[in-house]
């Protein structure tokens, strides 16, 4: 199944597209991703040369170490940044969780959901309905990414196609979730969920493959976070051989290059 976001297209046999990370939390775990307000539009704009097809707006960070953030901050930081995105040209998602910051920004120009608690919120989700927005969902049960191996993920799968069928959400991209989301989640769980990656295809959904930096990176070649896009590349490109049909990342230019030798040679 092909998902469209705008004129782009995700899955289906079309090319794997590229989403660019933008943070608007400075307590992001990987602080190179951040960028305030009066940056956002040059970072967009950076991101869009690099080759970027969508640019994904957060303002929460989700790391186990971050300070909390009320939904009010949030919602505050979103509506800034898209008040200074109003009118550019740019394919926007927005990354938030929260029912009250998404209902806020849908005057704006947003083009597609990215829910990383995986539609779990029955308000959220119909709102997420009710735009007719594509969705992109994370596996999730009760919290997001708390599955503990790839037998629970699967489940979370399920879970998240029943979810948007229930709602009438039929342009759906799923995310598996790869990450510490949760304190008990080892990285060990993260390597089998990319060595299994293939199997996520049997749901029919175009796929999401979210490793950038992340933890179970580092504890494999033992770096720290901005010493880890080398890692990064290698897991992206052999996601990508295991149908990630759409990459979301914080280094676009590098991660452009991975696709495109990827095209070169599998396509």
């Amino acid at each position: 199944m092909a998902v469209r976001i705008r004129d782009i297209c995700v899955g289906g046999g079309a090319s794997p597209k590229v989403i660019g990370v933008l943070n608007l939390s400075p307590e992001s775990f990987f602080f190179g991703s951040f960028a305030p307000c009066d940056q956002v539009v040059s970072r967009v704009e950076k991101m869009i040369g690099e080759g970027a097809d969508v640019i994904d707006l957060g303002a929460r960070s989700t790391a186990l170490d971050a300070p909390p953030l009320t939904v009010a901050d949030e919602r505050e930081r979103v509506l800034a940044a898209m008040k200074e995105l109003d009118g550019y040209d740019a394919i926007l998602s927005l990354d938030t969780m929260h029912p009250e910051v998404l209902d806020a920004v849908l005057h704006y120009d947003l083009a597609a959901i990215n829910d990383i608690n995986g539609l779990g919120n029955p308000i959220y989700a119909k709102i997420a309905a009710d735009t007719g927005l594509p969705v992109i969902a994370m596996a999730a049960h009760k919290h997001p990414g708390d599955p503990l191996d790839l037998t629970q993920t699967h489940a979370a799968m399920r879970e998240i196609c029943s979810r948007a069928e229930q709602y009438g959400i039929c342009d759906l991209i799923l995310d598996p979730g790869v990450g510490k989301w949760i304190a008990d989640r080892p990285s060990e769980a993260d390597w089998d969920l990319c060595r299994q990656f293939s199997d996520l295809q049997q749901y029919g959904c175009p796929l999401l493959a979210a490793v950038s930096r992340k933890t179970f990176i580092g504890d494999a070649i033992g770096k720290p976070v901005h010493e880890r896009l080398c890692g990064t590349l290698g897991v992206l490109f052999y996601l990508l051989q295991n149908g990630a049909d759409i990459i979301r990342v914080h280094d676009v230019a590098a991660s452009i290059d991975v696709v495109r030798v990827f095209e070169k040679l599998y396509r």
